[in-house]
């Protein structure tokens, strides 16, 4: 067994996640699903169980649940958010996968369990996700990702995506909202410029000044390269 796929995930297990918000939303979702379409919860009670295990053989098991395409797709959601929890890189794909996904619900699962995995993969992949003009309707679970990886592509890829959305004819106001806050989440005051122009529109006229207006207010209390910050406290 190559253990390489697991990536850093010593002292990181999964038997805490039936205490887990995001696991116990999830679970939540899947079992209204199941009730739904009628179908046996056999395979969903049989995932918590590998799941509460939580040994390299649950694992394992797992795994195997990622590459079976004949599976609902809350199996293998199940699955790939407890390994990536774990920080088990054979989740990644799946993830990824989920990130882009038409169902809200299931990105923004994903986008929490990408990054607890801290795959170093996984900016790069959210970048791709972003800047698909043809999936641009999915972009927003993507584009938080990157504001909460705070990787060196997120500004750029933040800022290229609102200035095509706020130029293009078709803003899709959402994305484009996510853009700015995630930019004024931020702080980089390369997103300035653009976020000026998407100011011009109606619907992201307040968001835009509101982040403007927090760049700016960061970039001011900073100290100048080589300078000490100010004292909070005073000193005996």
């Amino acid at each position: 067994m190559d253990h390489s796929d697991f990536g850093n995930c010593e002292g990181r297990t999964m038997h805490r996640l039936d205490q887990d918000a995001e696991f116990i939303a999830l679970t939540a979702r899947v079992r209204a699903e199941i009730a739904r379409t009628g179908a046996s919860t056999g395979e969903y009670q049989r995932l918590l169980h590998w799941v509460r295990e939580d040994d390299e053989a649950s694992r394992d098991l797992l795994a195997k649940t990622l590459v079976q395409l004949h599976l609902p797709l809350w199996e293998r959601e199940i699955a790939a958010f407890a390994l990536g929890s774990a920080g088990d890189r054979r989740a990644f794909e799946t993830l990824v996968f989920l990130l882009n996904y038409r169902d809200p619900a299931r990105g923004a699962t994903a986008a929490e369990a990408l990054l607890r995995l801290r795959d170093p993969r996984t900016a790069k992949a959210a970048v791709a996700l972003a800047t698909n003009e043809l999936r641009t309707a999915y972009a927003t679970h993507p584009l938080r990702l990157l504001v909460a990886l705070r990787a060196p592509e997120s500004v750029p890829t933040l800022v290229r995506v609102l200035r095509r959305l706020v130029s293009g004819p078709h803003p899709h106001h959402r994305v484009a909202l996510t853009c700015v806050e995630g930019l004024a989440e931020l702080g980089d005051r390369q997103a300035l410029p653009v976020l000026e122009e998407a100011g011009r529109l109606e619907r992201l006229a307040d968001a835009a000044a509101e982040a403007r207006a927090r760049i700016q207010s960061r970039s001011s209390s900073r100290p100048a390269p080589g300078s000490l910050t100010p004292p909070t406290s005073n000193s005996a």
